[in-house]
């Protein structure tokens, strides 16, 4: 109870934060004559619950009491698992927070797959409704959504930086445990949408059905907005800390690439995230107040929606898979033994992808015109961002040649997230050139396409990342042989799912219904066998990690041989990080390099701070 007790805490003072925001105001408000819809009374108590968790959970000891000009109140210094479940400052306690809650979700939101292809086994409804399918199918997609915005930053992103800069922490430690205990309020609003109906819109949430559905909707709507805030401050934080905290000698041009692509992702974050929260509060504001943003029948445009909500969604793709790459990079690179190939080349292909990934959303609504300029203009640009990228998977394909490969499970994993993506890529060139994409738009090509470039690139990247740095995080190894069969079996199975689906969208099989021509039964059977297979695969991975956890054996400082910073001080770190500023005088892929200085010196006396370097 002692150590969970912030956490109780947070609840109840959120359950009385919503009971106070939500039902007693609407009462008071509807006793005095007035009208206070369900749906105001859904958000509003929401929005003060969340507030009450925040405190409860330790933000106003810790942090708001300074804002009254009252004492703060600091949590005992403990090394125990107690630490997690409190408003901690650690950035490595807040990026393990963010890792096992997130990697719930996936768990969650593959849960909820498994479900929609059990129904989908047969072309008739078998275990949910028509209805049922389609809010199964919306909270899957924006559980995934979430998962994808937040696992590599929020989780490998906040432990790994700092210290890959030489950093003791963030630049704004208290902000980034707030962005972190802004989620599960978040998890907790999409989970209760089902107490009061649902939502039917998808993960998208396109209006005039957005703006009439189901009060569910509400609590989506605010769940967005409040993890948006979230997103909006870790990239603020990531910036800054890149910008501002790198170690003596750590110049730009020594960064190692995980910390670009988490840089060029955090600009993006910052610039877009906006527009989706913008996109949810018009639709609200259609809910509950009468404007007309979306409204046809009272001169609303709901194709205004598509145009704001697809300039976050599409840069948002990117938010995923760009820390992807870098973690890609990072893995080959060390497992290669060898420099990483056209560095600077693919740290260009990054910020490429930042400055044409605002100027391709459309392409997402070529059905939904037939102006020719505005169909070429998108054509163009859409396929303009592929040779950006195109430079990042060529400075894959570099490294690993002629490289003196260890193929052991991280290797793997990053072996396989470069050939899904490569699908993934080829097949986005169709959905890019007007003519295919207006027949193939809303089938399951897209489907396909987009799995293969989300869970094919960044979740196998993701898995990668988490073996690797598994023995820093925990101070255990895992088993190896453990990791290859979950490798083995998650890449197998993958593939059977997601090839197949090509087939379908070809061959008229509509995405996000629960119908089909029966003719496509039997590849529908079997993509649900191959999904079955691809879940049952993380089987091995919980396993491997619960008894790492508790039985590995004990991990060196630097198991894997690598060079760059994080692997030169103990398994796992200290709190503090490094006893003094490192100083960085080398590379970090300097591998078979002659002459070539160790990346950093460590336990420097006096060394400078780190402000401004480079």
């Amino acid at each position: 109870m002692r150590v969970i007790g912030p956490v109780l805490k947070g609840l109840l003072y959120g359950a009385v934060g919503y009971v106070l925001g939500g039902p007693v105001l609407a009462a008071a408000v509807r006793a005095a004559g007035g009208s206070f819809p369900f749906d105001l009374e859904l958000a509003a108590g929401s929005v003060l619950g969340t507030v009450g968790w925040l405190a409860g959970v330790g933000m106003w000891d810790v942090w708001a009491r300074g804002w009254f000009g009252l004492p703060l109140r600091s949590w005992p210094e403990e090394d125990g698992v107690a630490r997690y479940f409190r408003f901690t400052t650690d950035h490595k306690v807040i990026g393990i927070q963010y890792l096992v809650t997130f990697l719930g979700l996936l768990f969650l939101g593959g849960a909820l797959a498994m479900l929609m292809r059990w129904e989908l086994m047969r072309p008739g409804m078998q275990l949910l409704t028509l209805n049922g399918f389609n809010q199964v199918m919306s909270l899957h997609g924006i559980i995934m959504i979430a998962v994808a915005v937040a696992i590599l930053l929020g989780g490998l992103g906040n432990y790994c930086v700092p210290l890959m800069i030489g950093a003791h922490d963030m630049a704004f430690p208290r902000v980034n445990a707030l962005s972190y205990w802004l989620t599960p309020p978040v998890a907790v609003m999409l989970l209760a949408s089902l107490l009061v109906g649902g939502w039917d819109s998808g993960w998208t949430a396109y209006p005039p059905l957005s703006a009439v559905n189901a009060p569910g909707q509400v609590l989506m709507i605010v769940a967005v907005v409040i993890f948006g805030l979230s997103s909006i401050l870790g990239g603020i934080n990531f910036l800054v800390t890149i910008a501002r905290m790198r170690a003596p000698g750590m110049t730009w041009g020594r960064l190692p690439i995980f910390v670009w692509s988490v840089f060029a992702a955090s600009i993006l974050s910052l610039t877009f995230t906006q527009a989706f929260a913008a996109s949810q509060l018009m639709v609200m504001l259609d809910r509950i107040a009468g404007t007309s943003f979306f409204r046809p029948e009272t001169g609303g445009h709901p194709l205004m929606y598509q145009h704001v909500f697809w300039f976050y969604s599409h840069p948002a793709v990117y938010i995923f898979v760009l820390p992807g790459f870098g973690l890609l990079l990072e893995v080959l690179a060390h497992f290669s033994r060898k420099p990483l190939f056209a560095y600077r080349w693919a740290v260009g292909g990054f910020l490429g992808i930042v400055a044409l990934s605002g100027l391709v959303w459309a392409h997402h609504m070529f059905v939904t015109t037939g102006d020719a300029a505005f169909l070429g203009a998108f054509l163009v640009t859409t396929e303009a961002i592929s040779i950006p990228t195109g430079l990042v998977f060529l400075s894959a394909l570099g490294t690993v040649w002629m490289g003196r490969l260890r193929l052991e499970t991280p290797m793997l994993f990053a072996l396989g997230a470069v050939f899904n993506f490569l699908i993934g890529g080829i097949t986005g060139i169709f959905l890019a050139d007007v003519p295919t994409d207006i027949n193939l738009s809303d089938t399951y090509f897209v489907v396909a396409h987009f799995h293969y470039t989300i869970i094919g690139g960044e979740i196998f990247a993701l898995l990668a990342a988490v073996y690797y740095w598994f023995p820093k995080m925990t101070g255990r190894m895992f088993r190896e042989w453990l990791g290859k069969a979950h490798f083995w079996t998650m890449f197998v199975g993958f593939n059977l799912t997601f090839l197949p689906m090509f087939w379908l969208g070809l061959h008229g099989m509509n995405r996000r219904v629960a119908v089909y021509s029966p003719e496509l039964q039997d590849v529908n059977l079997f993509v649900s066998a191959a999904g079955f297979l691809t879940g049952a695969s993380f089987l091995f991975f919980v396993a491997n990690m619960a008894w790492s956890l508790l039985r590995g054996p004990r991990a060196a400082a630097n198991p894997w041989g690598a060079r760059t910073l994080e692997w030169q001080v103990p398994s796992p770190p200290p709190v503090e990080n490094f006893r003094a500023p490192p100083v960085v005088v080398g590379g970090p892929y300097d591998y078979g390099v002659r002459g070539a200085p160790a990346h950093a010196l460590l336990g420097v006396a006096g060394a400078a701070p780190a402000e401004g370097e480079g």
